[in-house]
């Protein structure tokens, strides 16, 4: 992944990339938090992200102050089209996962000039 240098971090010694994943969150926790074994941290984001599923799961709603919130939208059933026949197909209803981001992470990725 190549590195991008953010102009305006909360903590100046971020470097951001262009793209995170599970791997690259525990390995920076690592980095940052020398008391803790990789093991424990990679222990933690998975079990953080197993609570997370479950609760969508079970139909509640996830909300982490300043950070933004997660939920279920329903979508209802629907006539979709098959793109290369054009023969109507009909698309069942299903729930997908929402996120709306809180204020703070708003204003951080638009700052005000």
């Amino acid at each position: 992944m190549s590195k991008i240098h953010c102009q305006k971090n909360i903590r100046s010694d971020i470097v951001m990339t262009t793209g995170l994943n599970k791997s690259d969150i525990i390995d920076r926790m690592a980095g940052q938090y020398h008391q803790l074994s990789e093991p424990a941290i990679e222990d933690a984001v998975k079990v953080m992200l197993e609570q997370m599923i479950d609760t969508l799961t079970d139909g509640n709603r996830i909300e982490i102050r300043g950070f933004g919130s997660f939920a279920l939208h329903h979508r209802a059933a629907r006539a979709g089209r098959n793109p290369k026949t054009g023969q109507s197909v009909a698309v069942e209803a299903k729930s997908v996962p929402h996120f709306k981001p809180g204020k703070a992470l708003r204003d951080a990725v638009n700052p005000e000039k």
